[in-house]
């Protein structure tokens, strides 16, 4: 069994010799932020793939995120570093499912989050991210919305464009979803001082007590160039080793214990290790779907 040392030494050998990237999302284990090329949200990254010279991509982050990197790169090897690392929220739309919807909503235009499958972004008109979802409703000529999967994202979007009619699916994020308003008040009480930052993936009561709301990024930076010196971070607790790193004399609170992405916590650094030692586990995409999904990118894409 290597050491931690020792794996981290055989990662950067092994990099080099399949001409490798290593990609963290955000919400990783800090070892795994620590030996990453570059760390961010799941597009970011995805795009940042594309834009390099390397032959194989080694993703630390969850299946969704895989997928994405390989609609964008498809004459690349994309590697999912632990393949068990799934999204409980991904799974709760399927492609079948969407189809019937549209049938319902046969008007609709269908916003899909990019937290999905790509059949289900085969199955959409465009995507967003919680940075970008407002600029992409608002974008969008038709007046009635189908937003998929994320309920808290789309009625966070509903409240900032009300000109349209949007549609929600019932999907959200375990992790963010399970915060609290009472939690939010009561952890306010404990830190006056301090600054509440949450993501619009919990719920509309949360995000209205919050101080700002945005994505992982736009918490990140509101951070980093505010005057204020506390904050308390409503998104998966990932994000505190970019926040401390980067702001050594500021000071973040966890808003909520339970605030851990199981999935996000599967990838090791022997998992990252394995994963080029092996070259698995290796995504793949039926061409059709991916052009399909590429599709519903390169049009969030062009919005910017």
């Amino acid at each position: 069994m290597l050491d931690r040392n020792e794996l981290k030494e055989r990662i950067k050998q092994l990099k080099e010799e399949k001409n490798a990237v290593i990609v963290a999302h955000n919400y990783q284990n800090d070892e795994v932020q620590e030996i990453a090329d570059v760390i961010g949200d799941s597009l970011a990254l995805s795009r940042y793939c594309a834009n390099n010279d390397k032959d194989v991509i080694v993703f630390c982050g969850v299946h969704f995120m895989a997928e994405s990197a390989k609609i964008l790169s498809p004459s690349k090897t994309v590697l999912l570093a632990e393949i068990d690392a799934g999204c409980p929220m991904a799974d709760m739309i399927t492609a079948d499912a969407l189809r019937e919807a549209k049938k319902k909503y046969p008007g609709a235009v269908v916003v899909c989050y990019v937290n999905s499958s790509a059949e289900v972004k085969a199955e959409s008109d465009i995507c967003c991210t919680s940075s970008n979802a407002v600029e992409v409703v608002k974008s969008i000529p038709e007046k009635d919305i189908l937003f998929v999967p994320d309920k808290n994202l789309g009625s966070y979007v509903a409240e900032k464009v009300p000109e349209k009619n949007i549609i929600l699916w019932e999907g959200y994020c375990i992790t963010h979803h399970r915060i609290s308003v009472e939690q939010v008040r009561e952890i306010k009480k404990i830190h006056p001082d301090a600054l509440v930052l949450v993501h619009p993936e919990c719920r509309k009561e949360v995000c209205e007590e919050a101080d700002f709301v945005g994505s992982t990024k736009q918490i990140i930076d509101f951070a980093e160039k505010s005057e204020h010196s506390k904050f308390i971070i409503g998104t998966e607790m990932g994000v505190l080793y970019k926040l401390k790193r980067d702001n050594p004399d500021k000071t973040f609170y966890l808003l909520s214990q339970g605030l851990i992405c199981p999935n996000m916590k599967k990838t090791t650094l022997e998992s990252v290790y394995n994963a080029l030692k092996e070259m698995k586990y290796e995504i793949k995409l039926d061409e059709n779907i991916r052009l399909k999904a590429k599709k519903a990118l390169d049009r969030m894409i062009r919005i910017g």
